[in-house]
């Protein structure tokens, strides 16, 4: 069975994990496919859903690979680490936009994923967990995102506590940002999918990359990069197609009716 199901429409690409059986657990293999899904992302890709097949998203990591991994020296696991590291990364600096699709549950890694995500929708009843420090481990490869979600001061609790809690509270601390109920799921992400399709496709990645790049800039900086951005985008061909369209008050021409 293929542990990646990866399907293209209209410019949204839909990435599911096919791990059913283990609840879409993370191993070498899956991560591996993963990273170059996020990697490798056409130009012409408008926005990627990250979705879970079966009961769960994510449960975190594969039960077999910590199995493998009391035996790693910690070159091993440095290396492990790394590779797990790459995973978050290759999402969170993905140039168009990432929706996930959370149900079930989503823990350690699980929740790591849900962390690198643009906008997160969650089924009601999702749990959530930082679980690592229950088998004496730390999130620490995903600590750096997580603490961007969602904060030091909520971080700090989730961290040491490892409490499981649910999509309610997760919408409370900023992790997700929208609740529905399961049947209406699909339906709320279709809502975000064409929202994100009505917009300009060179807008949209620009927007998501000045967000990235600005957060951690000071005031001036930051207003010297944002100019530099709207100007380009200003006389663009997208960005003159936009504004005309506006004008003319008719659909721009990146709107598929």
């Amino acid at each position: 069975m293929d542990n990646l199901l990866v399907s293209a429409s209209g410019g949204a690409i839909t990435v599911s994990l096919n791990r059913p059986d283990v609840r879409n657990a993370l191993d070498d293999s899956l991560i591996a496919r993963l990273t170059d899904v996020f990697r490798t992302v056409a130009d012409d890709a408008r926005l990627i859903v990250l979705r879970g097949e079966g009961k769960a998203f994510c449960a975190g990591g594969d039960l077999e690979w910590m199995q493998r991994s009391i035996d790693y020296t910690e070159a091993d696991n440095l290396a492990d680490a790394q590779a797990r590291g790459g995973l978050f990364l290759a999402i969170y600096e993905c140039p168009c936009p990432v929706i996930g699709q959370v149900h079930g549950a989503a823990f350690g890694g699980g929740v790591g994923l849900a962390c690198v995500c643009d906008v997160i929708v969650a089924a009601e009843g999702t749990k959530f967990c930082f679980s690592e420090v229950k088998l004496g481990l730390s999130p620490a490869v995903i600590s750096a995102f997580a603490i961007r979600k969602i904060g030091l001061s909520q971080a700090r609790r989730y961290f040491l506590t490892a409490e499981v809690f649910d999509a309610d509270e997760a919408k409370r601390i900023g992790l997700v940002h929208e609740v529905a109920a399961v049947e209406d799921l699909n339906a709320r992400v279709g809502t975000m999918v064409d929202a994100i399709l009505a917009n300009g496709p060179k807008a949209v990645r620009q927007a998501k990359a000045l967000a990235r790049q600005v957060a951690y800039l000071d005031s001036r900086s930051a207003l010297e990069a944002s100019a530099k951005v709207i100007a380009s985008l200003r006389v663009s061909d997208e960005g003159q197609e936009g504004v005309r369209a506006f004008l003319e008050k008719r659909p721009p021409s990146w709107v598929q009716r």
